[in-house]
């Protein structure tokens, strides 16, 4: 299998360190991203990291920023290595560190709040759902049951964390802290980015049943699509043909990392601290395969190789 990248060390200036992306300056208007293959979960980094795995996030967001770039203008300028190293030439000794992991980008400022969209009952909005009979704080109808889908996409902002969890808060609470005219034009961004790419997928037979997006500003006010794009990251892909609703659905993403953890906390191996057990060959295996698998599945290509 494919060697993984934990962490990526260039000679540029790092702004800074993510869960998964190490983001560094390439001057005052541009930045690069670089997507390691770190996996966690239940805000724990995990060990060892999954092949692939970068790559697929970054090369499915680049494929995403293309397709949707007429209905909200993004950061993304390109994630061929030939043109980030035709640009930035003091990286061409690191190739290796950055074929098809890394994404130039134009630099903008990150807003606090992520804008997340739902378009299914699942997660942590069903567990809402469940208790209090709302989502991001309203009201939705009595009788719905988990994976439903709901009638028009709902708009679910949270808070933006680099470590522990994001917290869910209403719009209101979105509008103190981004203003009024922001928080509806990202709302309406959002909506909009959610849809068109709902409905591309569904060319694919997938359901994204929710996705979370990132915004930031240029100097004159400019709102750009930010970070990373409908990724097994960001987002829950479900397969059309297995949908069913009152239970949780299959999925490209994390699960069995999270059912091994979840073994681990069951049998009382496990505190939830860090650090974790260390992830099982076939785990990782199997988590590769799931990000390799959404990443043709979207796209309707197997990932590239980058030599």
């Amino acid at each position: 299998m494919t060697t993984a990248m934990r962490e990526s060390a260039l000679p540029l200036p790092l702004v800074r360190r993510g869960k998964v992306r190490e983001v560094y300056a390439v001057d005052d208007a541009r930045l690069l991203l670089v997507a390691s293959d770190r996996v966690s979960a239940f805000d724990v980094v995990l060990d060892p990291p999954i092949p692939h795995k970068g790559t697929v996030l970054t090369q499915m967001s680049a494929w995403w920023f293309q397709q949707l770039a007429g209905v909200v203008p993004s950061h993304y300028v390109t994630a061929d290595p030939d043109a980030i190293l035709r640009d930035v030439p003091d990286l061409a000794p690191h190739r290796a560190d950055i074929a098809g992991r890394a994404m130039l980008c134009r630099r903008t400022e990150p807003l606090p709040v992520e804008c997340v969209v739902r378009g299914y009952l699942s997660g942590s909005a069903w567990a809402e759902y469940r208790e209090r009979g709302t989502l991001a704080g309203e009201a939705l109808p009595d009788g719905l049951v988990e994976s439903a889908r709901l009638d028009s996409p709902i708009f679910s902002p949270a808070t933006k964390a680099d470590t522990g969890h994001d917290e869910n808060i209403t719009f209101s609470q979105m509008q103190g802290i981004v203003g009024r005219d922001l928080a509806e034009r990202l709302r309406t961004a959002s909506l909009a980015l959610y849809t068109a790419g709902r409905d591309r997928a569904a060319q694919n037979g997938l359901i994204i049943a929710d996705t979370k997006f990132e915004f930031g500003t240029l100097p004159d006010g400019t709102l750009l699509l930010i970070d990373e794009l409908l990724t097994p990251d960001s987002s829950r892909f479900w397969p059309a043909d297995r949908y069913a609703t009152g239970r949780g659905q299959p999925s490209f993403d994390k699960q069995p990392l999270r059912d091994f953890l979840a073994g681990q906390k069951r049998a009382g191996v496990w505190d939830g601290d860090a650090p974790a057990p260390a992830l099982p060959a076939e785990i990782v295996n199997a988590t590769s395969v799931r990000y390799r698998d959404a990443y043709q599945r979207v796209t309707g290509d197997a990932l590239p190789t980058f030599g």
